[in-house]
Protein backbone atom coordinates (compact mmCIF):
# COMPACT_ATOMS: atom_id res chain seq x y z
CA UNK A 1 0.00 0.00 0.00
CA UNK A 2 3.17 3.06 0.77
CA UNK A 3 3.61 2.89 -2.58
CA UNK A 4 0.36 4.08 -3.45
CA UNK A 5 -0.17 6.73 -1.08
CA UNK A 6 0.65 10.14 -0.54
CA UNK A 7 1.01 12.61 1.80
CA UNK A 8 -2.77 13.41 1.82
CA UNK A 9 -3.79 10.44 2.91
CA UNK A 10 -1.62 10.13 5.90
CA UNK A 11 -2.68 13.41 7.17
CA UNK A 12 -5.92 13.43 6.20
CA UNK A 13 -6.15 9.76 7.77
CA UNK A 14 -4.18 11.12 11.01
CA UNK A 15 -6.82 14.48 11.69
CA UNK A 16 -9.87 11.94 10.87
CA UNK A 17 -8.28 9.79 13.57
CA UNK A 18 -8.00 12.62 16.05
CA UNK A 19 -11.48 13.33 15.67
CA UNK A 20 -13.34 10.05 16.06
CA UNK A 21 -11.38 9.86 19.03
CA UNK A 22 -12.34 13.19 20.16
CA UNK A 23 -16.24 12.73 19.23
CA UNK A 24 -16.25 9.63 21.88
CA UNK A 25 -14.98 11.18 24.57
CA UNK A 26 -18.15 11.86 26.56
CA UNK A 27 -19.83 15.91 27.74
CA UNK A 28 -18.81 14.85 31.22
CA UNK A 29 -15.03 14.80 30.61
CA UNK A 30 -15.03 17.71 28.43
CA UNK A 31 -18.05 20.03 29.60
CA UNK A 32 -16.51 22.79 27.53
CA UNK A 33 -14.85 21.42 24.84
CA UNK A 34 -16.90 18.56 24.00
CA UNK A 35 -17.51 18.18 20.10
CA UNK A 36 -20.31 18.74 20.27
CA UNK A 37 -20.13 21.89 21.50
CA UNK A 38 -17.47 23.55 20.02
CA UNK A 39 -18.53 22.22 16.31
CA UNK A 40 -22.17 23.78 17.34
CA UNK A 41 -20.36 26.98 18.18
CA UNK A 42 -18.84 27.19 14.59
CA UNK A 43 -21.78 26.21 12.51
CA UNK A 44 -23.70 28.79 14.92
CA UNK A 45 -21.02 31.44 13.81
CA UNK A 46 -20.97 30.51 10.00
CA UNK A 47 -24.84 30.12 9.81
CA UNK A 48 -25.31 33.58 11.56
CA UNK A 49 -22.62 35.33 9.39
CA UNK A 50 -21.77 34.06 6.01
CA UNK A 51 -25.08 32.02 5.23
CA UNK A 52 -25.92 34.64 2.14
CA UNK A 53 -22.42 33.68 0.91
CA UNK A 54 -23.85 29.75 0.55
CA UNK A 55 -26.85 31.00 -1.04
CA UNK A 56 -24.83 33.32 -3.61
CA UNK A 57 -22.45 30.30 -4.10
CA UNK A 58 -24.64 27.49 -4.73
CA UNK A 59 -26.71 30.01 -7.15
CA UNK A 60 -23.42 31.31 -9.20
CA UNK A 61 -22.71 27.60 -10.01
CA UNK A 62 -26.05 26.93 -11.23
CA UNK A 63 -25.12 29.74 -13.50
CA UNK A 64 -22.38 28.94 -14.59
CA UNK A 65 -23.24 25.27 -15.90
CA UNK A 66 -26.47 26.58 -17.47
CA UNK A 67 -23.75 28.89 -19.33
CA UNK A 68 -21.57 26.40 -20.38
CA UNK A 69 -24.63 24.45 -22.08
CA UNK A 70 -25.30 27.61 -24.53
CA UNK A 71 -21.63 28.20 -25.04
CA UNK A 72 -19.51 27.37 -27.57
CA UNK A 73 -17.39 25.13 -25.31
CA UNK A 74 -20.10 22.56 -25.19
CA UNK A 75 -19.12 20.77 -28.15
CA UNK A 76 -15.47 19.75 -26.13
CA UNK A 77 -15.54 16.24 -25.44
CA UNK A 78 -14.15 15.01 -21.55
CA UNK A 79 -12.14 12.73 -23.17
CA UNK A 80 -9.54 12.70 -26.70
CA UNK A 81 -11.66 13.11 -29.61
CA UNK A 82 -13.16 10.15 -31.14
CA UNK A 83 -13.70 8.94 -27.19
CA UNK A 84 -17.03 7.15 -26.84
CA UNK A 85 -18.88 6.70 -23.28
CA UNK A 86 -17.90 3.97 -21.46
CA UNK A 87 -21.83 3.20 -20.12
CA UNK A 88 -24.88 3.38 -21.59
CA UNK A 89 -27.28 6.47 -20.62
CA UNK A 90 -29.46 3.97 -18.39
CA UNK A 91 -26.28 2.81 -16.69
CA UNK A 92 -24.60 6.18 -16.07
CA UNK A 93 -27.97 8.09 -15.22
CA UNK A 94 -28.22 5.26 -12.45
CA UNK A 95 -24.73 5.44 -10.99
CA UNK A 96 -24.52 8.88 -10.84
CA UNK A 97 -27.76 9.34 -9.50
CA UNK A 98 -27.09 6.88 -6.95
CA UNK A 99 -24.08 8.43 -5.86
CA UNK A 100 -25.64 11.91 -6.06
CA UNK A 101 -28.73 11.40 -3.92
CA UNK A 102 -29.53 8.13 -2.81
CA UNK A 103 -30.75 7.88 1.25
CA UNK A 104 -31.18 11.87 1.02
CA UNK A 105 -34.16 11.27 -1.02
CA UNK A 106 -35.48 8.51 0.62
CA UNK A 107 -35.18 9.91 3.91
CA UNK A 108 -36.86 13.77 3.27
CA UNK A 109 -39.01 12.66 0.29
CA UNK A 110 -42.67 12.74 2.77
CA UNK A 111 -40.58 14.50 5.58
CA UNK A 112 -39.43 17.42 4.23
CA UNK A 113 -42.99 18.76 2.69
CA UNK A 114 -44.66 17.94 5.63
CA UNK A 115 -42.26 20.20 7.35
CA UNK A 116 -42.93 22.82 5.12
CA UNK A 117 -46.64 22.01 5.22
CA UNK A 118 -47.05 23.10 8.70
CA UNK A 119 -44.03 25.42 9.16
CA UNK A 120 -43.89 27.48 5.69
CA UNK A 121 -40.66 29.51 5.27
CA UNK A 122 -42.80 32.52 5.39
CA UNK A 123 -46.34 33.68 6.10
CA UNK A 124 -48.66 32.32 3.75
CA UNK A 125 -53.00 32.25 3.53
CA UNK A 126 -54.83 29.26 3.87
CA UNK A 127 -53.55 25.51 3.65
CA UNK A 128 -53.55 25.38 -0.13
CA UNK A 129 -51.24 27.75 -0.85
CA UNK A 130 -48.87 26.33 2.11
CA UNK A 131 -49.00 22.92 0.24
CA UNK A 132 -47.96 24.66 -2.88
CA UNK A 133 -44.87 26.66 -1.33
CA UNK A 134 -43.82 23.85 0.91
CA UNK A 135 -43.52 21.34 -2.24
CA UNK A 136 -41.77 23.87 -4.22
CA UNK A 137 -39.70 24.54 -1.82
CA UNK A 138 -38.69 20.56 -1.59
CA UNK A 139 -38.34 21.04 -5.55
CA UNK A 140 -35.89 23.69 -4.91
CA UNK A 141 -33.55 22.24 -2.39
CA UNK A 142 -33.18 19.05 -4.57
CA UNK A 143 -33.07 20.10 -8.24
CA UNK A 144 -30.77 22.16 -10.26
CA UNK A 145 -29.23 23.74 -7.48
CA UNK A 146 -27.44 20.70 -6.16
CA UNK A 147 -26.45 19.20 -9.35
CA UNK A 148 -25.10 22.82 -10.32
CA UNK A 149 -22.88 22.29 -7.68
CA UNK A 150 -21.71 18.78 -8.63
CA UNK A 151 -21.56 19.40 -12.58
CA UNK A 152 -19.13 21.93 -12.03
CA UNK A 153 -16.64 20.09 -9.92
CA UNK A 154 -17.27 16.61 -12.02
CA UNK A 155 -17.08 18.60 -15.42
CA UNK A 156 -13.68 20.41 -14.17
CA UNK A 157 -12.24 16.69 -12.90
CA UNK A 158 -13.34 14.96 -16.18
CA UNK A 159 -11.95 17.39 -19.02
CA UNK A 160 -7.88 17.47 -16.67
CA UNK A 161 -8.55 14.00 -16.31
CA UNK A 162 -9.55 12.57 -19.45
CA UNK A 163 -8.56 15.30 -22.03
CA UNK A 164 -5.54 16.25 -20.58
CA UNK A 165 -3.78 13.45 -19.18
CA UNK A 166 -3.94 14.97 -14.88
CA UNK A 167 -4.01 13.28 -11.77
CA UNK A 168 -7.86 13.01 -10.91
CA UNK A 169 -7.62 15.25 -8.02
CA UNK A 170 -9.01 18.45 -6.83
CA UNK A 171 -5.50 20.35 -6.81
CA UNK A 172 -5.35 19.70 -10.10
CA UNK A 173 -8.44 21.68 -11.67
CA UNK A 174 -6.24 24.76 -9.92
CA UNK A 175 -3.09 24.22 -12.06
CA UNK A 176 -4.35 26.96 -14.75
CA UNK A 177 -4.62 29.53 -12.22
CA UNK A 178 -1.56 28.49 -9.57
CA UNK A 179 0.72 26.26 -11.54
CA UNK A 180 3.43 24.06 -10.24
CA UNK A 181 2.42 25.70 -6.75
CA UNK A 182 -0.34 22.91 -6.51
CA UNK A 183 2.28 19.73 -6.52
CA UNK A 184 3.65 21.30 -3.45
CA UNK A 185 1.77 22.41 0.31
CA UNK A 186 -0.80 24.28 -1.16
CA UNK A 187 -2.11 21.37 -3.18
CA UNK A 188 -1.81 18.89 -0.86
CA UNK A 189 -4.14 21.70 1.56
CA UNK A 190 -6.62 21.59 -1.02
CA UNK A 191 -6.93 17.64 -1.22
CA UNK A 192 -6.52 17.14 2.52
CA UNK A 193 -9.67 19.94 2.37
CA UNK A 194 -11.59 17.71 -0.36
CA UNK A 195 -11.61 14.55 1.59
CA UNK A 196 -12.76 16.28 4.69
CA UNK A 197 -15.67 17.00 3.18
CA UNK A 198 -16.37 14.10 1.42
CA UNK A 199 -15.96 12.37 4.83
CA UNK A 200 -18.37 14.84 6.71
CA UNK A 201 -20.71 14.76 3.49
CA UNK A 202 -20.91 11.16 3.21
CA UNK A 203 -21.26 10.47 6.86
CA UNK A 204 -24.23 12.97 7.11
CA UNK A 205 -25.98 10.89 4.81
CA UNK A 206 -25.03 7.48 6.28
CA UNK A 207 -25.88 8.47 9.32
CA UNK A 208 -29.21 9.87 7.48
CA UNK A 209 -29.69 6.35 6.25
CA UNK A 210 -28.80 4.21 9.54
CA UNK A 211 -31.68 6.13 11.47
CA UNK A 212 -34.42 5.04 9.04
CA UNK A 213 -33.65 1.86 8.71
CA UNK A 214 -33.39 1.74 12.23
CA UNK A 215 -37.04 3.50 12.28
CA UNK A 216 -38.22 0.98 9.49
CA UNK A 217 -37.12 -1.92 11.15
CA UNK A 218 -39.01 -1.06 14.25
CA UNK A 219 -42.21 0.10 12.50
CA UNK A 220 -42.24 -3.89 11.18
CA UNK A 221 -40.89 -5.69 14.10
CA UNK A 222 -42.74 -4.98 17.43
CA UNK A 223 -40.11 -4.73 20.15
CA UNK A 224 -37.22 -3.19 18.27
CA UNK A 225 -36.38 -0.07 19.83
CA UNK A 226 -35.38 2.90 17.15
CA UNK A 227 -31.94 3.80 19.53
CA UNK A 228 -28.10 4.20 19.09
CA UNK A 229 -27.11 0.34 19.24
CA UNK A 230 -29.44 -0.83 17.01
CA UNK A 231 -28.22 2.47 14.34
CA UNK A 232 -24.72 1.49 15.42
CA UNK A 233 -24.85 -2.37 14.49
CA UNK A 234 -26.63 -1.42 10.79
CA UNK A 235 -23.53 1.04 10.46
CA UNK A 236 -21.50 -1.93 11.21
CA UNK A 237 -23.24 -4.38 9.12
CA UNK A 238 -23.79 -2.28 6.41
CA UNK A 239 -20.13 -1.66 6.59
CA UNK A 240 -18.50 -5.24 6.16
CA UNK A 241 -21.71 -5.67 2.90
CA UNK A 242 -20.06 -2.38 1.29
CA UNK A 243 -16.79 -3.68 1.58
CA UNK A 244 -17.29 -6.61 0.18
CA UNK A 245 -19.09 -4.71 -2.57
CA UNK A 246 -15.58 -2.35 -2.43
CA UNK A 247 -13.34 -5.85 -3.39
CA UNK A 248 -15.41 -6.13 -6.50
CA UNK A 249 -14.18 -3.14 -7.83
CA UNK A 250 -16.43 -0.42 -10.03
CA UNK A 251 -17.21 -2.56 -12.75
CA UNK A 252 -18.92 -4.92 -11.11
CA UNK A 253 -20.12 -4.17 -6.97
CA UNK A 254 -20.60 -0.68 -7.79
CA UNK A 255 -22.49 -0.71 -11.11
CA UNK A 256 -24.68 -3.54 -10.60
CA UNK A 257 -25.87 -1.91 -7.24
CA UNK A 258 -26.86 1.24 -9.33
CA UNK A 259 -28.95 -0.46 -10.92
CA UNK A 260 -30.28 -2.26 -8.39
CA UNK A 261 -30.91 1.01 -6.87
CA UNK A 262 -33.09 2.31 -9.84
CA UNK A 263 -35.03 -0.81 -10.32
CA UNK A 264 -35.90 -0.28 -6.36
CA UNK A 265 -36.75 3.19 -6.71
CA UNK A 266 -38.89 3.01 -9.75
CA UNK A 267 -40.73 0.08 -8.31
CA UNK A 268 -41.87 1.93 -4.65
CA UNK A 269 -42.21 5.24 -6.30
CA UNK A 270 -44.44 4.09 -9.31
CA UNK A 271 -46.09 1.40 -6.21
CA UNK A 272 -46.81 4.94 -4.10
CA UNK A 273 -48.24 6.88 -7.36
CA UNK A 274 -50.59 4.04 -8.12
CA UNK A 275 -51.65 3.58 -4.68
CA UNK A 276 -51.83 6.69 -3.28
CA UNK A 277 -53.81 9.76 -4.72
CA UNK A 278 -52.71 9.44 -8.21
CA UNK A 279 -54.43 12.31 -9.82
CA UNK A 280 -53.59 14.79 -7.08
CA UNK A 281 -50.08 13.54 -7.21
CA UNK A 282 -49.70 14.25 -10.89
CA UNK A 283 -51.83 17.72 -10.57
CA UNK A 284 -49.49 18.42 -7.65
CA UNK A 285 -46.47 17.55 -9.76
CA UNK A 286 -47.10 19.48 -12.71
CA UNK A 287 -48.63 22.40 -10.96
CA UNK A 288 -45.21 22.79 -8.72
CA UNK A 289 -43.05 22.03 -11.68
CA UNK A 290 -43.84 25.35 -13.09
CA UNK A 291 -44.14 27.55 -10.04
CA UNK A 292 -40.68 25.89 -9.35
CA UNK A 293 -39.03 27.16 -12.24
CA UNK A 294 -41.35 30.34 -12.30
CA UNK A 295 -39.97 31.11 -8.98
CA UNK A 296 -36.57 29.85 -8.92
CA UNK A 297 -34.78 33.70 -9.36
CA UNK A 298 -36.47 34.82 -6.13
CA UNK A 299 -35.86 31.61 -3.77
CA UNK A 300 -32.12 30.98 -5.20
CA UNK A 301 -31.57 34.61 -3.73
CA UNK A 302 -33.96 35.12 -0.93
CA UNK A 303 -32.51 35.97 2.65
CA UNK A 304 -34.57 37.39 5.36
CA UNK A 305 -33.22 40.64 6.95
CA UNK A 306 -35.75 41.75 8.65
CA UNK A 307 -37.29 38.77 10.39
CA UNK A 308 -35.66 36.12 12.75
CA UNK A 309 -38.23 33.62 12.58
CA UNK A 310 -37.76 33.33 8.54
CA UNK A 311 -33.95 33.57 9.30
CA UNK A 312 -34.40 30.60 11.76
CA UNK A 313 -36.43 28.47 8.91
CA UNK A 314 -33.90 29.31 5.83
CA UNK A 315 -30.31 28.21 8.00
CA UNK A 316 -31.97 25.02 9.09
CA UNK A 317 -33.51 24.16 5.49
CA UNK A 318 -32.03 26.32 2.72
CA UNK A 319 -28.73 26.97 4.07
CA UNK A 320 -28.18 23.71 5.51
CA UNK A 321 -28.91 21.89 2.52
CA UNK A 322 -26.32 24.15 -0.12
CA UNK A 323 -23.48 23.04 2.48
CA UNK A 324 -24.43 19.85 2.49
CA UNK A 325 -24.19 19.52 -1.66
CA UNK A 326 -21.02 21.54 -1.30
CA UNK A 327 -19.65 19.22 1.21
CA UNK A 328 -20.86 15.94 -1.23
CA UNK A 329 -19.67 17.90 -4.15
CA UNK A 330 -15.46 16.35 -4.03
CA UNK A 331 -17.33 12.90 -3.41
CA UNK A 332 -20.22 12.97 -6.28
CA UNK A 333 -18.26 15.01 -8.91
CA UNK A 334 -15.16 12.63 -8.70
CA UNK A 335 -17.50 9.55 -9.09
CA UNK A 336 -19.16 11.79 -11.53
CA UNK A 337 -16.63 11.86 -13.58
CA UNK A 338 -14.92 8.33 -13.59
CA UNK A 339 -18.08 7.60 -15.03
CA UNK A 340 -18.47 10.02 -17.62
CA UNK A 341 -15.69 9.96 -19.90
CA UNK A 342 -16.05 10.54 -23.77
CA UNK A 343 -19.38 12.74 -22.97
CA UNK A 344 -19.18 16.18 -24.71
CA UNK A 345 -19.64 19.42 -21.88
CA UNK A 346 -22.88 19.90 -22.97
CA UNK A 347 -24.12 16.58 -23.36
CA UNK A 348 -22.80 16.06 -19.43
CA UNK A 349 -24.26 19.12 -18.14
CA UNK A 350 -27.48 18.85 -19.52
CA UNK A 351 -27.54 15.13 -18.50
CA UNK A 352 -25.98 15.60 -14.94
CA UNK A 353 -28.67 18.36 -14.18
CA UNK A 354 -31.62 17.71 -15.90
CA UNK A 355 -32.41 14.06 -15.57
CA UNK A 356 -31.80 13.77 -11.82
CA UNK A 357 -33.94 16.99 -11.62
CA UNK A 358 -36.63 15.80 -12.51
CA UNK A 359 -36.85 12.23 -11.23
CA UNK A 360 -36.17 13.96 -7.80
CA UNK A 361 -39.20 16.50 -8.60
CA UNK A 362 -41.53 13.67 -9.13
CA UNK A 363 -40.19 11.62 -6.33
CA UNK A 364 -41.39 14.95 -4.13
CA UNK A 365 -44.72 14.76 -5.27
CA UNK A 366 -45.42 11.17 -5.31
CA UNK A 367 -44.37 10.89 -1.58
CA UNK A 368 -44.31 14.57 -0.42
CA UNK A 369 -47.72 14.99 -1.94
CA UNK A 370 -49.15 11.77 -0.26
CA UNK A 371 -48.33 12.80 2.87
CA UNK A 372 -49.83 16.71 2.38
CA UNK A 373 -53.20 14.67 0.73
CA UNK A 374 -53.60 12.77 4.20
CA UNK A 375 -53.21 16.10 5.76
CA UNK A 376 -55.81 17.72 3.52
CA UNK A 377 -57.70 15.77 2.62
CA UNK A 378 -57.82 13.02 4.90
CA UNK A 379 -57.39 14.98 8.03
CA UNK A 380 -54.92 13.24 9.68
CA UNK A 381 -52.20 15.27 12.00
CA UNK A 382 -49.07 13.95 10.57
CA UNK A 383 -46.84 16.08 11.41
CA UNK A 384 -47.76 15.58 15.03
CA UNK A 385 -47.17 12.21 14.61
CA UNK A 386 -43.46 12.76 12.62
CA UNK A 387 -42.71 15.07 16.08
CA UNK A 388 -43.21 12.30 18.25
CA UNK A 389 -41.91 9.54 16.56
CA UNK A 390 -39.16 11.33 15.19
CA UNK A 391 -38.61 12.69 11.25
CA UNK A 392 -36.82 9.11 9.81
CA UNK A 393 -40.32 7.72 10.75
CA UNK A 394 -42.12 9.93 8.26
CA UNK A 395 -41.94 7.46 5.23
CA UNK A 396 -43.22 4.42 7.14
CA UNK A 397 -46.07 6.43 8.53
CA UNK A 398 -47.31 7.77 5.36
CA UNK A 399 -46.88 3.83 4.00
CA UNK A 400 -48.91 2.63 6.84
CA UNK A 401 -51.75 4.57 5.74
CA UNK A 402 -51.99 3.26 2.23
CA UNK A 403 -52.08 -0.55 1.29
CA UNK A 404 -49.50 -3.13 1.74
CA UNK A 405 -47.89 -1.18 3.93
CA UNK A 406 -45.57 -4.05 5.45
CA UNK A 407 -44.80 -4.68 1.48
CA UNK A 408 -43.77 -1.27 0.66
CA UNK A 409 -41.15 -0.42 4.07
CA UNK A 410 -39.75 -3.95 3.77
CA UNK A 411 -39.04 -2.60 -0.43
CA UNK A 412 -38.12 1.05 1.45
CA UNK A 413 -36.05 -0.76 3.97
CA UNK A 414 -33.86 -2.61 1.02
CA UNK A 415 -33.87 0.30 -0.93
CA UNK A 416 -32.00 2.40 2.02
CA UNK A 417 -29.73 -0.43 2.41
CA UNK A 418 -28.70 -0.72 -1.48
CA UNK A 419 -28.34 3.26 -1.14
CA UNK A 420 -26.25 2.80 1.88
CA UNK A 421 -23.97 0.40 0.42
CA UNK A 422 -23.79 1.93 -3.26
CA UNK A 423 -22.81 5.53 -1.38
CA UNK A 424 -20.47 4.41 0.77
CA UNK A 425 -18.70 1.79 -1.59
CA UNK A 426 -18.59 4.86 -4.36
CA UNK A 427 -17.46 6.99 -1.25
CA UNK A 428 -14.38 4.77 -0.46
CA UNK A 429 -13.18 4.51 -4.20
CA UNK A 430 -13.27 8.69 -4.59
CA UNK A 431 -11.18 8.46 -1.09
CA UNK A 432 -8.82 6.38 -2.39
CA UNK A 433 -8.74 8.55 -5.79
CA UNK A 434 -7.89 11.37 -4.01
CA UNK A 435 -5.25 9.81 -1.40
CA UNK A 436 -3.33 8.07 -3.87
CA UNK A 437 -2.47 10.54 -6.37
CA UNK A 438 -5.86 10.15 -8.68
CA UNK A 439 -4.92 6.55 -8.74
CA UNK A 440 -8.55 5.17 -11.21
CA UNK A 441 -7.40 1.72 -9.55
CA UNK A 442 -7.02 2.67 -5.56
CA UNK A 443 -5.04 -0.24 -3.69
CA UNK A 444 -8.10 -2.48 -1.98
CA UNK A 445 -6.19 -1.65 1.82
CA UNK A 446 -6.60 2.27 1.16
CA UNK A 447 -10.37 1.97 0.52
CA UNK A 448 -10.98 -0.34 3.44
CA UNK A 449 -9.12 2.10 5.52
CA UNK A 450 -11.56 5.20 4.20
CA UNK A 451 -14.76 2.68 4.75
CA UNK A 452 -14.01 2.04 9.02
CA UNK A 453 -13.48 6.15 9.53
CA UNK A 454 -16.44 7.36 7.47
CA UNK A 455 -18.48 4.71 8.96
CA UNK A 456 -16.71 5.64 12.23
CA UNK A 457 -17.47 9.14 11.77
CA UNK A 458 -21.18 8.50 10.79
CA UNK A 459 -21.69 6.63 14.37
CA UNK A 460 -19.81 9.40 16.25
CA UNK A 461 -21.60 12.01 14.84
CA UNK A 462 -25.02 10.22 15.31
CA UNK A 463 -23.66 9.67 19.41
CA UNK A 464 -22.65 13.55 19.76
CA UNK A 465 -26.30 14.34 18.52
CA UNK A 466 -27.98 12.68 16.17
CA UNK A 467 -29.61 14.55 13.08
CA UNK A 468 -28.04 18.25 14.54
CA UNK A 469 -24.85 16.55 14.71
CA UNK A 470 -25.01 15.47 10.90
CA UNK A 471 -26.30 18.84 9.99
CA UNK A 472 -23.58 20.34 11.76
CA UNK A 473 -20.46 18.35 10.12
CA UNK A 474 -21.49 19.17 6.72
CA UNK A 475 -21.90 22.84 7.19
CA UNK A 476 -18.29 22.74 8.71
CA UNK A 477 -16.79 21.20 6.16
CA UNK A 478 -18.66 23.21 3.38
CA UNK A 479 -17.47 26.16 4.31
CA UNK A 480 -13.70 26.13 3.09
CA UNK A 481 -14.48 23.98 0.31
CA UNK A 482 -16.94 26.21 -0.84
CA UNK A 483 -14.01 28.42 -1.78
CA UNK A 484 -12.42 26.00 -3.90
CA UNK A 485 -15.28 25.21 -6.12
CA UNK A 486 -15.36 29.34 -7.01
CA UNK A 487 -11.51 28.86 -7.82
CA UNK A 488 -12.06 25.84 -10.03
CA UNK A 489 -14.84 28.09 -12.16
CA UNK A 490 -12.29 30.47 -13.37
CA UNK A 491 -10.06 27.96 -13.81
CA UNK A 492 -11.95 25.71 -16.04
CA UNK A 493 -12.70 29.28 -17.25
CA UNK A 494 -8.96 30.21 -18.33
CA UNK A 495 -8.58 26.39 -19.67
CA UNK A 496 -11.60 26.63 -22.27
CA UNK A 497 -10.78 30.01 -23.80
CA UNK A 498 -7.37 28.05 -24.65
CA UNK A 499 -9.17 24.91 -25.45
CA UNK A 500 -11.22 27.05 -27.92
CA UNK A 501 -8.44 28.50 -30.09
CA UNK A 502 -7.09 24.92 -31.00
CA UNK A 503 -10.69 22.61 -30.71
CA UNK A 504 -11.60 23.33 -34.13
CA UNK A 505 -8.11 22.74 -36.00
CA UNK A 506 -8.15 19.31 -33.58
CA UNK A 507 -11.83 18.30 -34.59
CA UNK A 508 -11.36 18.93 -38.14
CA UNK A 509 -8.16 16.89 -37.66
CA UNK A 510 -9.84 14.02 -35.93
CA UNK A 511 -12.45 14.03 -39.15
CA UNK A 512 -9.98 14.04 -41.65
CA UNK A 513 -8.79 10.72 -39.99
Amino acid sequence: MRKNVTKVFYISLIIAILFIVWGMISEDTLPDWNLGIVTGNIQAFLVGKFGWFYLLSATAFLVFALFLIASKYGNIVLGKDGDKPEYSYITWFGMLFSAGMGIGLVFWGATEPIYHFNEPPYDVEGNSEAAKVAMRYSFFHWGLHPWGIYSVLALALAYFQFRKDAPGLISTTLKPLFGNRMNGGYGTLVDVIAVFATIFGVATSLGLGAQQISSGLGYIFDGLTNSFSLQLMIIIIVTVLFMLSAITGLNRGIKYLSTTNIILAFLLMFFMLFAGPTNFIMNFFTTTLGSYIQNLPAMSFRTAPFSENDTGWLENWTIFYWAWWIAWAPFVAMFIARVSRGRTVREFVIGVLLVPTLFGGLWFAVFGGSAISLEYNEGLDLFSIISETGQEAALFTVLENYPLAIISSMLTIILIGTFFITSADSATFVLGMQTTGGNLNPDLKVKMAWGIVQSATAAVLLWQGGLDALQTASILAAFPFAFILILVIFSVIKEFKEEARNYPLKRKKHEER
